[in-house]
C-alpha cells in the first residue's frame, strides 16, 4: 500500500473557516478518512480526519481509539497546566470520573434549574429589549449560559468577565503564545477557587459538592482532578451553548418561513435546537483520538500511535445519512446526529445545553415578534474545535 497523500487544510485559506463544509463534502465525495494537515492555530501535525457519518459514530465508540495521549507519548498543554480530566482520559479513571460527577447532571436534576434559567433569561431580555437592537451574542446569547454554569459552579460574579475572555482564547486561540498564557490564569484562577473553596464553609454549589463527594468506596477527586472538572464543566458549560443559541437564532432569522411557522407554533422549538445542532453544531470536530493499536476506519488503515480527528460537522452532513444535508430543515428526522458525540465520551452536558437553547429561544421569539438581523454575523472563530460567530447583530 502506497502513502496516503497528505491534503493539507490551510491551503484553503479564510473561506475553511467560514465555511469548512463544501471542503468536508469534497473529502467525503473522495472517501470516508483523509490524511490532513491541520490548520497553523490548531496544530503542528498531520492527522487523519474521520468525515463520514457511519465511519465517525463507529470511531467515536472504538475503544482502540483512546483518548489519553499520554499511551503514545502526547502531552497537550491544557493537559500540562490544568490536569486530567474527562475528555483527555480512558477507562477506568474515565469511568471513575464520569462516575462521580454524572449524577448532577441526570435530565432530572438539571429540569429542576428550569425557573433559575428562565429568570436568568428573563432579566437578560428586559435589560435588552429597550436598545431596540443589540449584538445577540454579548447581549443575550453569552451570558445566558455563562451565568448558569458559573453560579452552578459557585464563580463569584465579579469573576465572569475575565473568566470569559480566558476561556473563549482557550477554545479559540488567536494565536500560540495567547493561548498558553490562557491556560496558565485559568489553571491558576481554578486553583485558587478549589482552595477557597475548601477552606470556607460548605456551600450549596456544585464545585463545593464535588469537593466533598465521595463514592461508597470512600473515592474522591483530587486537587489536579478538581481543577480538571472544573475547567471542563466551566469551559464545555458555556463556550458550546453560547454558539448553540446563536447559531439556532441565525438559521431562522435566514429563513423565514421556518421562522413563521416555530412563532406559529412554539412547540417547534425543540426541533429548531435538533436541526441546529445537526446543521451547523457547535464542537465542529471532536478532540483528539489515538490510535493504541493499529486498526481500519472505512477501509483506511490506521498505524498504531496516530492521532485521529472524528469529524462532528461533516458527519453530520453526510448525504448517506440526511437527506439534502446542506438544508436546514426543522421538519427533519434528526436523529442520530453527533452534535453531542457517541460512547463513553456522549457530551455530559447535552441536557443543559438543550434546556437552556429552549429557554433562550421561546423567550426571544415571544418577546420580540419583530426580531430581525441588523447586518452581517461577525466573522468566525478561528480553529476547528469550536463553530461559531463572534457576533450577531439584530434589531426588533
Amino acid at each position: 500500500m502506497g502513502q496516503a497523500k497528505v491534503i493539507d487544510l490551510g491551503e484553503y485559506g479564510p473561506r475553511f473557516t467560514e465555511d469548512p463544509h463544501p471542503v468536508y463534502a469534497e473529502l467525503r465525495a473522495l472517501g470516508p478518512v483523509h490524511r490532513v494537515r491541520l490548520p497553523k492555530l490548531d496544530a503542528h501535525h498531520e492527522v487523519w480526519l474521520v468525515v463520514g457519518y457511519e465511519e465517525a459514530r463507529a470511531a467515536l465508540a472504538d475503544p482502540r481509539l483512546s483518548k489519553d495521549g499520554s499511551k503514545i507519548g502526547v502531552t497537550f498543554l491544557d493537559e500540562q497546566l490544568i490536569g486530567k480530566y474527562l475528555l483527555v482520559s480512558d477507562p477506568p479513571q474515565h469511568t471513575r470520573l464520569r462516575g462521580l460527577i454524572a449524577r448532577e447532571f441526570t435530565a432530572r436534576r438539571v429540569e429542576q434549574l428550569r425557573p433559575r434559567v428562565e429568570e436568568i433569561t428573563g432579566s437578560l431580555l428586559d435589560a435588552m429589549l429597550p436598545l431596540g437592537r443589540a449584538d445577540l451574542v454579548e447581549s443575550f446569547a453569552y451570558p445566558l449560559p455563562l451565568t448558569v454554569i458559573c453560579e452552578l459552579l459557585g464563580v463569584p460574579e465579579f469573576d465572569r468577565a475575565a473568566f470569559r475572555k480566558l476561556s473563549t482564547e482557550a477554545v479559540a486561540p488567536t494565536s500560540g503564545a495567547s493561548e498558553y498564557e490562557a491556560f496558565v490564569q485559568l489553571a491558576s484562577y481554578l486553583g485558587e477557587l478549589i482552595e477557597d473553596k475548601r477552606c470556607s464553609p460548605p456551600a450549596d454549589d456544585l464545585l463545593s459538592a464535588l469537593i466533598r463527594t465521595t463514592n461508597e468506596d470512600g473515592d474522591r477527586l483530587s486537587s489536579d482532578e478538581l481543577r480538571g472538572m472544573a475547567f471542563i464543566l466551566l469551559i464545555a458549560g458555556h463556550e458550546t451553548t453560547v454558539n448553540l443559541i446563536t447559531g439556532a437564532v441565525h438559521a431562522l432569522l435566514t429563513h423565514p418561513g421556518q421562522l413563521a411557522e416555530v412563532r406559529a407554533d412554539m412547540s417547534l422549538v425543540d426541533a429548531v435546537v435538533e436541526e441546529t445542532l445537526r446543521h451547523e453544531g457547535p464542537v465542529e470536530n471532536a478532540t483528539f483520538r489515538y490510535a493504541a493499536e493499529p486498526l481500519d476506519i472505512g477501509g483506511t488503515a490506521i498505524p498504531a500511535g496516530d492521532s485521529v480527528m472524528i469529524g462532528l460537522a461533516a458527519a453530520d452532513r453526510d448525504g448517506t445519512r440526511y437527506a439534502a444535508p446542506d438544508r436546514f430543515d426543522i421538519h427533519r428526522d434528526t436523529r442520530g446526529h453527533l452534535a453531542f458525540g457517541h460512547g463513553i465520551h456522549y457530551c455530559l452536558g447535552a441536557p443543559l445545553a438543550r434546556l437552556e437553547a429552549r429557554v433562550a429561544l421561546r423567550a426571544l421569539l415571544g418577546r420580540c415578534p419583530g426580531l430581525a438581523l441588523d447586518g452581517p454575523p461577525g466573522e468566525w472563530l478561528p480553529g476547528m474545535l469550536i463553530r461559531g460567530v463572534r457576533s450577531l447583530p439584530v434589531r426588533w
